[in-house]
Parts: structure tokens; C-alpha cells; sequence
């Protein structure tokens, strides 16, 4: 296909992403059944065109003034992919299977293209509505917060240390340009530019072996963050497939024991085959079961109760930028009421002296400060663990780090902007009686 026989593609997914709400991968999928001509380098990039359309769609459709898929492609092209009207115009040359010619309007707007008077949601690329809600958080900060959020995210694997040390496997990852991450003592980070395919890391070796697990830098840090020794009592109430109970196992050593579960069992399908990959031995799998609690019986047992809370997501729009569009007020709301519920669940299941790691990919204070201040509000008996003193997990990293994530009395976020993983926020609570 030609890069405007791409494009044209690209903008019917759009527009079929739009009339019918539906997740941009299913879009993609679609599209790709109904033209089997194209190749995988063209699926690639016409997904990379979707994408970054989605990604700024709000500021593109503020350049070009209208939000329709073909304009919002037009505005990404000239402002996110930095292509000049000539190029633009080119590519929008009415040939065939390529995108009708540019009108003098759509020319005079490409060439005008200014956000310089842009609200702060139209500059961070999030809906209008979130604006209050990130102005809580990151103040006159929320647009470049919301910008770094609408860029496209690298690839992070973790290295699994019960198999292998970070320098035994990044030689082995060398055809993907792997380099360590800033952070995570694990971790391994892959670059993609814009119309990269992902590279085909669960079909080598390493992989295949248990060596390394695709995981954020960011989602890894939750994981160290929480101090899991080896020997102790730890249950995973959010295990969904298992990304954070395989890092809690390695920084554990295979000792002491993990119980890993889910309210949803088909979230903890892919949990078991991984395990065995890992070559993880200390982690037991709580399937859960119709008017059974699985759980009883480890009342009063734990050291570490981790909750991976359900969250709308908004710190993991990096990767699903599809998602912020189709994100309501009514579902934040049901997803403070889950938060609630499993925060109150882990209230039994702690030993006196045991710890909540409470952990979300939200950057929302509903869903983060707000609801560590209600918790401890409705259980006195714990108290939140000084932000300064849970970065230390971090060891010769936690000064620097401290500089950089936002820290607060409830907890410390990671952003894009300021940690360059996916937004995570952290807070761990300990239970004083």
C-alpha cells in the first residue's frame, strides 16, 4: 500500500472506531479480516496512524475545527508527525486510494495551525470534563501532564531474576536496541518509532524461557515499592494475569507464600501458564467461586495485602489511547465504589504490623489520595507509611526518583512526564493494631 492508500485506511477505522464506540484494537482487526491484501508492514503503520490520531485527537480537531476523522488526521499529521501543508497535500491528492485533495480551507488551517489559545484539555489532548479532576492534580501543570500522556509509550520488559540477571539477558535482546530502564533494577526498555510494528518479544527465546516478562517500568516499581521480603505472607487480591504477583515471587525468592486472586476468574486465565514459565514455586491460585470466599481462611495471616485496584486507566492512556475517549463520569464512579469494597476487604486478611499496598494506573486524586484518606477515615487503626520512606524500596535510585515523581501525603504518582512509565500511583497503609 502507499503511504495515502495508509492514511485513506486509517481514517475509515477512525470513522468506524466513532460511529459504532468500540475499542480501536477490534476496529483494527476488522479492517485487517476485510483486506487481506495488506501486508503486516501496512496493518503496522496504518495502526501507528490510528493511534496518533486518537492520541491527539482533541488538539487535532481544534486546528482543523471540525472532529471528524478525516480532520482529525489532517491535524495529527501536520502536528503530531510534523509534516509541512506541501507533504500533507501530497498524500491528500484525490489518486486513487488515496484521501480526496485538501480544500483551501483544511490548506489554510494546516497552515495556521496554532494552539497556542487552547484550553489546557485541548493542549493535554483529555476530555473537557477531566479538566477539574487533573487540575486537582497537576494544577496549571494539567496540559503538559495530559500531553506526555498522549505520547506513544516504549516497550518495557522486566527480567526475571529467578532465571537471570538484567546483564546475562539485555545481550540477548540486542536486535531490539534493549537498554536498561532509568528506575527499575529489572527492567528493560525497547523504543518503537511511529509506524514500528511491536516486535516479536514473546516468540524469542528469552521469553519462551521465563527470562523476561513484558511489564511497564512503571507497573515494576509498584511491585518493589512494596517491600516484599522473602518468607513473608503476601496475598495478590487484584492479581487479574499475574504481571505483579510474578515480580512480588522473584523479589521474594520463591519463598514464603503468595496467594493470588481475582473477583473476575477469566482475568486469571493467562496466570498459571506464566508461573510456569517464571518458574515460579510460591504462589498459590485462588480461583474464585459462587457464594464462597476464598479467602476465610487467611484472615488475620498476611503480611502484605497488594491490591492492583480496578481503575479507570487514565495513567495507561499511553497505551490504550482509544480509551480516554470513551471514559464517562458514570464509570469513575463505579470504579470508586470497587475500590472501596477491596480496601475494606484487606482490612481482615492483615496480620497487626501487616501492610496495604494500595496501587492504581489512575492519575486521578479520586481514585488515589482521596481514597487512602477515606480508608484510613473508616479504619483508624492504620496509618499511611511516609511517601520519603516507601521510596527507599529504591535503594540509590530513591533520592532522584523522590525529585521527580509527584509526592504527597497519601502516596507518590508516577506520570509519564515526570517518571517516563505509565502514570501509577502508590501508597502503602500499615496496620498499627
Amino acid at each position: 500500500m502507499t503511504p495515502a492508500a495508509r492514511i485513506a485506511a486509517a481514517i475509515e477505522v477512525l470513522a468506524d472506531i466513532a460511529s459504532k464506540r468500540r475499542p480501536a484494537p477490534e476496529a483494527l482487526k476488522d479492517w485487517g479480516i476485510a483486506h487481506r491484501f495488506a501486508g503486516s508492514g501496512d496493518r503496522a503503520a496504518i495502526a501507528g496512524l490510528v493511534y496518533d490520531a486518537l492520541r491527539r485527537r482533541a488538539s487535532s480537531a481544534f486546528v482543523m475545527g471540525e472532529d471528524t476523522p478525516r480532520a482529525v488526521m489532517l491535524g495529527m499529521l501536520r502536528l503530531e508527525r510534523r509534516l509541512d501543508p506541501d507533504a500533507i497535500a501530497r498524500l491528500f491528492d484525490g489518486a486513487r486510494f488515496a484521501p480526496p485533495p485538501l480544500t483551501d480551507a483544511e490548506r489554510t488551517r494546516l497552515t495556521s495551525a496554532d494552539l497556542s489559545a487552547a484550553p489546557a484539555h485541548v493542549m493535554g489532548d483529555y476530555p473537557d470534563w477531566l479538566d477539574p479532576h487533573l487540575a486537582r492534580v497537576f494544577g496549571e501543570e494539567r496540559a503538559e501532564e495530559g500531553a506526555a500522556l498522549a505520547s506513544r509509550a516504549p516497550l518495557d520488559l522486566r527480567i526475571n531474576t529467578l532465571k537471570a540477571d538484567r546483564d546475562d539477558v539485555l545481550p540477548q535482546l540486542s536486535e531490539y536496541n534493549a537498554g536498561a530502564t532509568r528506575w527499575s533494577p529489572w527492567g528493560a526498555r525497547i523504543v518503537l518509532s511511529p509506524d514500528a510494528k511491536n516486535p516479536a518479544v514473546q516468540s524469542d527465546p528469552a521469553f519462551l524461557k521465563g527470562l523476561v516478562e513484558i511489564q511497564d517500568e512503571g507497573s515494576q516499581l509498584a511491585a518493589l515499592l512494596s517491600a516484599a521480603r522473602p518468607g513473608e505472607q503476601v496475598i495478590d487480591l487484584c492479581a487479574g494475569g499475574g504481571g505483579k504477583t510474578l515480580a512480588l515471587a522473584a523479589m521474594m525468592q520463591n519463598t514464603g507464600q503468595i496467594f493470588a486472586t481475582d473477583n473476575d476468574k477469566r482475568r486469571l486465565a493467562p496466570i498459571h501458564a506464566r508461573l510456569e514459565r517464571a518458574g515460579v514455586r510460591n504462589v498459590q491460585v485462588l480461583t474464585p467461586r459462587a457464594n464462597a470466599d476464598v479467602l476465610a481462611e487467611l484472615n488475620g495471616s498476611a503480611d502484605l495485602v497488594l491490591i492492583d485496584a480496578p481503575c479507570t486507566g487514565t495513567g495507561s492512556w499511553r497505551r490504550n489511547p482509544d480509551a480516554k475517549w470513551r471514559l464517562r463520569p458514570g464509570a469513575l464512579e463505579i470504579r470508586n465504589r470497587e475500590q472501596v469494597a477491596v480496601l475494606d476487604r484487606a482490612v481482615s486478611l492483615l496480620k497487626p504490623g501487616g501492610r496495604i499496598v494500595y496501587v492504581t494506573c489512575s492519575v486521578l486524586d479520586d481514585e488515589n489520595g482521596a481514597q487512602v484518606r477515606a480508608f484510613v477515615g473508616r479504619h483508624p487503626q492504620f496509618a499511611v507509611v511516609p511517601p520519603s520512606e516507601v521510596a527507599q524500596a529504591l535503594g540509590e535510585r530513591a533520592f532522584l526518583f523522590q525529585r521527580a515523581a509527584l509526592m504527597s501525603d497519601e502516596g507518590l504518582l508516577m506520570t509519564p512526564r515526570r517518571t517516563d512509565t505509565d502514570g501509577f500511583f502508590v501508597s502503602v497503609l500499615r496496620r498499627e493494631s
